[in-house]
Formats: structure tokens, C-alpha cells, sequence
């Protein structure tokens, strides 16, 4: 199954306004999100999709494709579904499945993203794949730019939160809170129905665009990660991710 990913960036993002080009350890943000996911085998090629001609510039001039987009889009699946109907156009052929890897995660790891695929083919009734890892402290648990996660026995999805959950009663120890990791591969056919369909309330109250496949009543499966890693949408998640690529693995494999 031709596999691609797609790397959704834009440089008006609210908390952090022009955060894909900052600089961590010499390279912009983007840069790191993009070698990281080319490094992933099962992956045959890797797109960033973009409204902002300062990212194609940067991208384009480390050798990698870009595709160009509405500035117009509120949920980042908006913006893959354009580059993806662009891309199978210019290709001629459909792509069956699409890893979305957000541009503010700059410790993904290609095993992550390799992760996050082999639900999709090992299992024909799965479309939707993301993934999880637990949260380290009550400040991330509380923190709103958080997304929690609660699943069912078999790591469905029941439901995704910024607010802390499941309420933790004292009385019962050992229930780990687990947060969505920005690493999500869909088949096309879901990418393209739910993004056809208006968005919902509990996706426009959360601020979460996958609540939309569950409201309609699909299916999330997610998978636990191993790997802990720290979206940048403050500049306090900034700082933390500097420090901790400075003996990052994988920045080994791709500095320049």
C-alpha cells in the first residue's frame, strides 16, 4: 500500500506565532519534524503542506516537496485533505494511506511513525491510527495545550479531552493519564469523508478535530508510544525540547 506522509505547517500559529522556523540546535523546528519523518522506511515519500511561501522557501531549499495550500483551513486534516486531492493529481494514482505528523513535534522518531501504520495493515477494519504516551506530571495533565485520552479495553478511543481525565478518585492508584502524540495515519477514504462533513460540537468545543470520526461514531485505535515527547506550543515546551535534543538519537542521524 503506497504510504506518504504529510507534515501540515503554517507560521500563524496562535500560541507561537512563526514557531515552524525556530531555531533548536542550529536547524529550524520543521527542518528536525522533517528529516526525522524521511528516516521512517515505510514511508514513500514525505510532503509539507503549507500556505506560507517563508516555509516552501525552507523546505524546497533542503531538497524536500512542497505543496501549497489555503490559508483559509481551521483543523490541520483540512489542510492534508487539500495537499493529498494535489498530490494524487500530479501523481495519477491514488496513495491508500496518509501518516498526518504535525509540524511542533520535533522529537518524533521514524519507530513512532512506523508504529502508527502497522495497525492500518495488519488490520483491514482499522482506518485510524494515532498515538499515545503517558503524561509525566500533573502539570502536563493540567496543562490545556494537552490533549488527554481515555480508551477502551481494546485502545479504542472513547474519548479526547484538554481537560485532565479520567478524574482520578483517590481511592484507586495506578491509572495512568495518556495523551495523544501528534502522529496520525488514516486511510484515504477517511480522510476524505470526515473532512467532506461538517465539524461537531464536542470537536468545536475541544478544540480537537479527530472527536469528528467519533461523533459520527467511527472508530480510533491508538497506540501506545514508549517514546516521550514534547509538542512545542510555549515557549516552556521549547526550552524543554532544546535541552533534550541536545543528545537526542536521532539528530545524530541527520545533522548537518
Amino acid at each position: 500500500m503506497k504510504t506518504i506522509a504529510i507534515i501540515p505547517s503554517r507560521m500563524g500559529a496562535r500560541r507561537l506565532p512563526g514557531k515552524p522556523m525556530i531555531d533548536i540546535q542550529g536547524m529550524p523546528m520543521l527542518g528536525h519534524v522533517y528529516y526525522r519523518t524521511k528516516l521512517c522506511m515505510d514511508i514513500d515519500e514525505v510532503y509539507v503542506a503549507t500556505c506560507d511561501e517563508e516555509i516552501k522557501t525552507y523546505i524546497e531549499s533542503i531538497g524536500g516537496k512542497v505543496i501549497m495550500t489555503s490559508k483559509d483551513h481551521l483543523r490541520s486534516t483540512d489542510r492534508v485533505a487539500e495537499a493529498l486531492r494535489i498530490i494524487e493529481k500530479q501523481e495519477k494514482g491514488q496513495i491508500e494511506i496518509v501518516v498526518m505528523v504535525q509540524g511542533d513535534e520535533p522529537l518524533v522518531n521514524p519507530d513512532m511513525i512506523a508504529n502508527s501504520i502497522s495497525p492500518i495493515l495488519i488490520d483491514k477494519s482499522i482506518e485510524i491510527v494515532s498515538l499515545m504516551s503517558e503524561v509525566k506530571d500533573e502539570n502536563e495533565a493540567n496543562d490545556n495545550n494537552c490533549v488527554k485520552v481515555v480508551c477502551d479495553f481494546n485502545n479504542f478511543a472513547l474519548y479526547l479531552s484538554r481537560s485532565n481525565i479520567p478524574y482520578q478518585n483517590r481511592g484507586i492508584a495506578g491509572l495512568p493519564t495518556l495523551k495523544k502524540v501528534n502522529v496520525v495515519a488514516m486511510k484515504r477514504g477517511l480522510l476524505f469523508y470526515y473532512n467532506s462533513l461538517e465539524p461537531t460540537p464536542l470537536e468545536l468545543v475541544e478544540s480537537i478535530g479527530i472527536l469528528r470520526v467519533l461523533e459520527h461514531g467511527g472508530k480510533v485505535k491508538m497506540v501506545l508510544s514508549d517514546t516521550y515527547t514534547v509538542s512545542v506550543d510555549t515557549q516552556k515546551d521549547l526550552e524543554i525540547v532544546k535541552d533534550m535534543m541536545k543528545d537526542d538519537y536521532w539528530f545524530g542521524r541527520y545533522r548537518q
